[in-house]
């Protein structure tokens, strides 16, 4: 039956445990309601973890959140393997009766396992069900989940045969218009304390931090205050260190709101980060030249390759990389303006731009064919 234009489409997300799945289904919410692609009025409702960041990011663009007991399936040893799917079964149940009150058009995670038993109760009541695979390799979770969706969007055209006739590639959606940043660069560089004849590197270990990366940048401190500025971004309740040292140059934060970190992504000169998509996607939708060092033996690094195969990005080696060599690789980028050049106009090419607009039309036509 077809939806009339002023029909209220409730649409449940969920995800969590990181930011990674969080971000592109905050992305596509703020996209349905800003713009009309054929239905009026949108509800949401999201289901993640219980201690994870989505609780925080979810509320604030004013989405109600419940939580859900969460499980996961390891390929490993690990003694809460014999917990976890206690967990699940439990999530499964609380999540068939959200379901049931809530009474949803279309179910839309980007993975995560606290994901898979909504999307399971989901498909036994019936309800269509939107996955979106952000990396080039599957995981466990999204391959769970994709068996029961109507429609899988993947991030790369590398990822289409993951899914077969029910994938569409459309890019990964971002939470920002390339026009909100359209600002005068000294205005940010005054408000954050930095200066415009310095080069501006800004370092983001990923939405819960990395110690691996945070303990570089401070082993390496020394040698970067010379030669930049460093805004460093470590990651709740990983520390902030020497920042009561009053070192020179350097500027650390736990964590920082999404706009503000972009608003200083726009102001560097060169972005370290980890691999996650989120974050990638952001870099290449502004052309950043970036350094990238993927989470080790982890679908990080095979994200990182399509920026390797593009010549898109710097790609360290975390297993082989000191301080000292991260300081130099850091400093021969500043030095060569070429390479930065390049790297940026690369990085700019990478991901499929669109996303949000091209999902946000898959979320009308699906719930329109509910």
């Amino acid at each position: 039956m077809i939806q009339q234009k002023n029909k209220n489409v409730k649409v449940l997300l969920t995800g969590g445990g990181t930011g990674g799945s969080v971000s592109p289904l905050l992305a596509v919410a703020s996209g349905l309601r800003m713009s009309d692609v054929g239905l009026r009025t949108y509800e949401f409702l999201w289901v993640g973890t219980k201690f994870g960041p989505e609780r925080e990011m979810v509320e604030k663009d004013g989405i109600k959140f419940i939580a859900i007991p969460s499980g996961k399936l390891r390929r490993y040893f690990s003694l809460n393997n014999f917990l976890d799917p206690f967990k699940i079964i439990a999530g499964f149940f609380k999540s068939f009766f959200i379901i049931l009150k809530f009474k949803p058009d279309l179910i839309m995670t980007a993975g995560a396992f606290v994901s898979v038993p909504i999307v399971w109760a989901g498909w036994v009541l019936r309800v269509p069900i939107l996955v979106h695979q952000q990396d080039v390799r599957p995981g466990l979770a999204n391959k769970l989940m994709a068996l029961f969706a109507r429609v899988v969007t993947v991030t790369f055209e590398e990822s289409l045969a993951s899914y077969g006739k029910k994938a569409v590639w459309t890019g990964n959606p971002v939470r920002f218009q390339i026009s909100d940043f359209r600002f005068q660069i000294d205005e940010f560089c005054k408000k954050y304390g930095l200066k415009r004849n310095l080069p501006i590197v800004l370092v983001v270990g990923g939405g819960t931090g990395a110690e691996a990366i945070n303990k570089l940048v401070w082993e390496s401190l020394d040698e970067l205050v010379k030669i930049c500025q460093i805004i460093h971004i470590t990651g709740k309740k990983k520390g902030i260190r020497n920042q009561e040292s009053g070192i020179r140059n350097y500027v650390s934060y736990d964590f920082l709101e999404h706009e503000k970190v972009m608003g200083i992504m726009q102001a560097a000169d060169l972005v370290v980060s980890r691999a996650g998509l989120g974050f990638l996607t952001e870099i290449s939708y502004l052309g950043k030249p970036a350094i990238i060092i993927p989470i080790p033996d982890s679908h990080q690094e095979d994200n990182a390759q399509v920026f390797v195969k593009d010549e898109a990005a710097i790609i360290l080696d975390q297993k082989k990389l000191t301080a000292k060599d991260f300081a130099n690789k850091i400093g021969e980028l500043l030095k060569d303006e070429t390479l930065r050049r390049k790297l940026s106009n690369n990085v700019a090419e990478v991901m499929k731009k669109g996303a949000n607009e091209a999902i946000a039309k898959i979320v009308e036509l699906v719930a329109r064919n509910a």
